[in-house]
């Protein structure tokens, strides 16, 4: 007698991860896995009928940063909106442990500076109730979530609570500093780390200013840490590196990793100054594949775009003097004030000033957008403010202004600063055609108030296999396998991202043809009544999280399957 399934997927079209041709059949699950892929016979305790819907595996986002809001909400949002299963933390060197209670602050000023999650929300969020990694590991590990997550050991971290002021203010280690950098690496990895990592980048500042203090981590430093923890267990190196210097960093980082046969990640995209340095890039990395290392290249699914707005953490006025004036008023007050005719004025005959902050480009309203609903992130170049004040014989900075006006002061900008050099999306399709990459860079979690990319999983399947208009497109099982199976084996985890008997039953059930993306919007739902910007997503039937449904038609049902994921996973 067959037993009864806890729950079958009915008829669905299969797009099961491997990257084959889609096909029809059923799905059955039991404690948590898939137990058969075919016709089922048996009925299920639950079931779903399936039928003309798109079933895939569970994604699995390798770049995200949960790390403060694991500790206060149980719902991983948004990325458990966008079909996410698994999200790693800990990404780009940031992260709240270890850490001494002497230096919560400085890590909460990183975190703020870098991936812009507002200050309050964390002071009030996060409980500190660790100091070591495994101790914040072991406190996870009593938590349930919607999703299963994921952390990596962080370096400026790690650096700190090792080496103190002298780690912060970026002095080079020395050997007892490696040592114990190393050390305490391995007992990370023991925890469950799934990797380890660091930046180098300029633009990854504090918010007082300062600089990350991994920025010019020397080689010796980051051989110690890689070669302990791969020498423990599985574990990958991820990095963020800046294009003017990557043709110093790069070969750097490829010694660590042929010198420790540690697995390196990072993130490739492109830059307008030299948009076609990251084919050399990849060339680089390609030649090194070939010799054996085992190298991941997280690709941004569209543009990494700025949103501006007056509800938002930047503007393209910020640094006007009169728009300064007006700057810490409330929203509806500030909105009355930029509504006179001589605060506009005044606004408008003034210029951008320089600034320290990375995130501020002086506008350039060539490269600036209005986003439109339903959102378009590939608009052709003609549509930009610049070309549409002149077409129209005004100024941009008029159509940037009223803009903003509009939704009651909630009109945003967008402005694609990556990955759109040429007005469109073709470099990023050659690049989510290398043998190295992977989907990446969503950031889910950060960004609070200027970049809203958590939906990357999202738009990889409406725009790059159905919507795109203005090139090639991607087949919807290339795009599934990219963002479930081959994240997954990138970060060690062999249990999940497939369709088939045996695999951890993560689970998308898709209404395919549904399947959209609003504009983002500001919403104040975080600790201490924090802004974040979402977007809201339609076409998600259900979300299935070992076995068990957690989201249905787009509203969460409350169930939190997920747990944290200790450290590389095999194929039971």
């Amino acid at each position: 007698m067959t037993s009864t399934p806890d729950l079958v997927i009915r008829g669905g079209t299969i797009a099961d991860g491997k990257g084959g041709d889609l096909y029809e059949a059923d799905v059955a699950i039991s404690g948590g896995k898939i137990t058969e892929v075919g016709k089922v016979s048996a009925k299920g305790t639950e079931e779903i009928d399936a039928k003309g819907k798109l079933v895939a595996p569970g994604f699995v986002d390798v770049h995200t940063h949960y790390d403060g809001q694991v500790t206060w909400s149980q719902d991983i949002t948004p990325s458990s909106q966008n079909g996410v299963t698994t999200a790693i933390m800990g990404n780009c060197g940031v992260g709240f442990a270890p850490c001494r209670p002497s230096d919560h602050t400085r890590l909460i000023q990183l975190m703020e500076g870098v991936e812009d999650i507002p200050e309050p929300v964390l002071s009030a969020g996060i409980p500190w109730a660790w100091e070591s990694f495994p101790d914040y590991m072991e406190w996870l590990s009593k938590r349930s979530f919607d999703m299963d997550v994921g952390a990596q050991l962080p370096h400026a971290a790690l650096r700190v609570y090792v080496m103190g002021e002298r780690g912060a203010r970026r002095d080079p280690a020395t050997p007892d500093d490696n040592k114990a950098m190393a050390a305490l690496a391995g007992d990370a990895v023991r925890a469950g780390a799934l990797g380890f990592s660091t930046s180098r980048t300029l633009n990854h500042r504090t918010s007082t200013g300062d600089y990350t203090p991994t920025l010019k981590a020397g080689e010796d430093e980051l051989t110690a840490i890689a070669g302990a923890m791969h020498g423990v267990g599985r574990s990958v190196l991820q990095f963020v590196l800046d294009q003017s210097t990557v043709h110093e960093d790069l070969p750097m980082m490829l010694r660590v990793a042929e010198n420790t046969r540690c697995p390196i990640s990072f993130s490739v995209a492109q830059a307008d100054k030299a948009p076609r340095r990251w084919r050399q890039t990849m060339d680089t990395i390609n030649e090194a594949a070939a010799r054996g290392l085992s190298i991941t290249t997280q690709i941004a699914a569209r543009p990494v775009g700025l949103l501006l707005g007056l509800e938002l953490s930047r503007n393209p006025f910020q640094t006007h003097p009169s728009y300064r004036e007006i700057a810490r008023l409330p929203l509806a007050e500030r909105l009355a004030q930029l509504r006179r005719p001589e605060v506009r004025a005044a606004i408008l005959s003034e210029s951008a000033t320089a600034t320290d902050d990375p995130l501020f480009f002086r506008p350039n309203y060539d490269k600036m957008y209005l986003l439109g609903n339903p959102p378009d992130y590939e608009q052709p170049p003609e549509n930009a403010l610049g070309p549409q004040a002149r077409r129209q014989g005004r100024q941009p900075e008029e159509l940037a202004y009223d803009a903003m006006l509009t939704d009651e002061g909630r009109g945003m900008l967008y402005v694609p600063f990556l990955n759109y050099a040429d007005g469109n999306l073709d470099a990023v399709h050659e690049m989510l055609r290398e043998p190295s990459a992977v989907p990446g860079l969503s950031d889910g979690g950060a960004h609070c108030g200027i970049i809203c990319d958590a939906s990357f999983p999202t738009y990889l399947l409406t725009h790059w296999t159905r919507d795109r208009s203005r090139g090639e497109k991607l087949s919807i099982p290339f795009v599934v396998a990219a963002q479930s199976r081959k994240t997954a084996l990138s970060v060690g985890l062999h249990d999940r991202g497939v369709i088939a008997p045996g695999f951890k039953a993560d689970v998308n059930v898709i209404d395919y043809d549904r399947l959209h993306l609003h504009p983002p919007k500001v919403h104040y739902d975080l600790p201490v009544g924090g802004r974040r910007l979402l977007q809201q997503v339609d076409g998600y039937d259900a979300t299935i999280v070992s076995g068990i449904v957690t989201q249905r038609e787009g509203k969460a049902t409350g169930a939190r399957p997920g747990r944290l994921v200790r450290g590389a996973q095999g194929l039971n």
